[in-house]
């Protein structure tokens, strides 16, 4: 549905005239398809919920917030993607972190897997504000909008997203489910055990 919804805009914009709309279309379509390549590319087998998640925080964040004009639209959209993305980043390093550890859920205590994890998506977080930050300084772009408040607001909802996300992978350590979300790592480590496999 996503794809059908970007080929008619693709379409309507050259209709119309309106070129950067059939940019942004044309650029969204190609980054939903990018991480299915770069996960066969790895030999990764991931589960469907996640794939979906991906692909709709691609086209919410490009598609929805710059060519509709999401962002300033709805004053809350920025925070739920920010939220949505940290609790995906926080899943996926408590993933890596647990592939370290070769799936030896008792090489570390629980927490301590959760706060590395929740580490993992803060400094992504960290790193993507101070992308923005150069983005405003040297292309001339308003990625920052309110500056300073909306950078401190943005980290605030990463720790907030990233500790949940962790929070998630404790949970999964523990054997039990948080919202259906643990279920997704059982999942990826299910249909991934040669990476969660002790080497010999």
């Amino acid at each position: 549905m996503i794809w059908i919804s970007l080929a008619l805009a693709f379409t309507a914009a050259l209709i119309e005239g309106r070129w950067s709309l059939a940019f942004v279309a044309t650029a969204t379509f190609v980054l939903t398809l990018l991480p299915m390549v770069l996960i066969h590319w790895a030999g990764i087998r991931m589960p469907v919920s996640f794939t979906v998640g991906i692909v709709l925080f691609i086209y919410a964040t490009i598609f929805l917030g710059e060519a509709f004009d999401f962002y300033n639209r709805y004053w809350w959209w920025d925070i739920a993607l920010h939220g949505g993305s940290a609790l995906g980043f926080g899943m996926l390093g408590f993933l890596f972190i647990f592939m370290l550890f070769e799936g030896d859920r008792y090489a570390a205590p629980a927490w301590a897997l959760a706060l590395i994890a929740c580490t993992v998506a803060v400094t992504i977080g960290v790193l993507w504000e101070i992308f923005e930050f150069l983005m405003d300084s040297y292309a001339g772009t308003n990625m920052q909008k309110s500056g300073l408040p909306d950078t401190m607001g943005d980290l605030i909802v990463d720790l907030a997203g990233g500790a949940f996300g962790g929070l998630v992978g404790y949970f999964y350590l523990l054997d039990r489910d948080l919202g259906g979300l643990s279920g997704g790592i059982r999942q990826f480590i299910a249909d991934n055990a040669r990476l969660f496999r002790r080497r010999r």
